[in-house]
């Protein structure tokens, strides 16, 4: 196991418990935030393995991750503004 496999491991105990938490609890604005963490999270620990296991065309999968992210932030900021 190497530093990059160490912090992806990390950061998957660290931030998913945190986005758990986040997206459990509260008002559907708060949930919004912890669907974003969680999507930061997996991105970056996508990225921690890619790092970790020297295989660099494993990073298309985080790429293509952020873009659906940001396009279901869209939707779902939408469908809250319905709400409100």
């Amino acid at each position: 196991m190497n530093n990059w496999l160490l912090g992806a491991l990390i950061l998957l105990a660290a931030g998913f418990g945190t986005a758990l938490w986040l997206s459990s609890r509260g008002a559907p604005e708060d949930r919004l935030v912890g669907l974003e963490i969680s999507g930061v999270v997996t991105v970056l620990t996508l990225m921690l393995l890619s790092q970790g296991l020297s295989q660099p065309s494993y990073l298309i999968v985080p790429v293509v991750m952020v873009l659906m992210s940001f396009a279901g932030t869209l939707v779902f900021t939408r469908l809250l503004a319905r709400r409100s």
